[in-house]
């Protein structure tokens, strides 16, 4: 369906969440292909999407679809972007493989739009009050919740709020069928 380098995949941040930033899966690929885009495909009601023939940056890509997506649909979501070849190196990097192959509804990736710095990444790991684990790989953070996400005291808003950097979370049973839908292995 396309190369790694133009294949995209785009995360977007709260969207459909406790009844904020509600936005229908197909106005988002009718907005993508609008843009140029080809193969938009998305997957669960949570944003998740991928797209092709984007030739811009990672970066450039984000601000773009945040832009447009503010223009065309009236509303503020942060998208974080990954080509393909980032999302599989994301995949094999994953420092918790054991507790992937374990227990993977327990694990997420929380992707990042920028690296953390060292000393908020050491702040971060003193917050935590559970047994969650976590682990850095430049704008990733791979996330043990052994006694489950649901009553973590570990959340995404404490994350973002200790590293400086906003970014999404994903379930490992996602980050693995957003690489084969992205692949061109599984179907909407």
């Amino acid at each position: 369906m396309g190369t790694s380098k133009s294949t995209r995949i785009a995360l977007l941040r709260a969207v459909n969440v406790g009844g904020r930033n509600s936005l229908a899966m197909s106005d988002l690929r009718k907005m993508v292909a609008a843009l140029g885009f080809r193969d938009a495909r998305t997957l669960l009601q949570s944003g998740n999407l991928i797209f092709r023939g984007a030739r811009q940056s990672d970066d450039a890509l984000e601000r773009l679809l945040e832009a447009e997506c503010q223009k065309r649909l009236k509303l503020s979501i942060d998208f974080v972007i990954r080509t393909l070849d980032e999302w599989q190196a994301m995949i094999d990097a994953n420092p918790l493989a054991r507790k992937a192959a374990n227990d993977p509804s327990h694990l997420v990736v929380m992707v990042l739009k920028s690296t953390p710095g060292k000393n908020e990444l050491k702040a971060l790991k003193a917050s935590i009050r559970g047994r969650e684990v976590v682990k850095a790989k430049g704008k990733q953070l791979y996330i043990s919740y052994p006694d489950g996400i649901g009553t973590s005291k570990l959340t995404g808003t404490l994350i973002e709020r200790v590293l400086g950097v906003r970014g999404t979370a994903r379930n490992w049973n996602t980050v693995l069928k957003l690489a084969e839908l992205a692949r061109g292995e599984a179907e909407d």
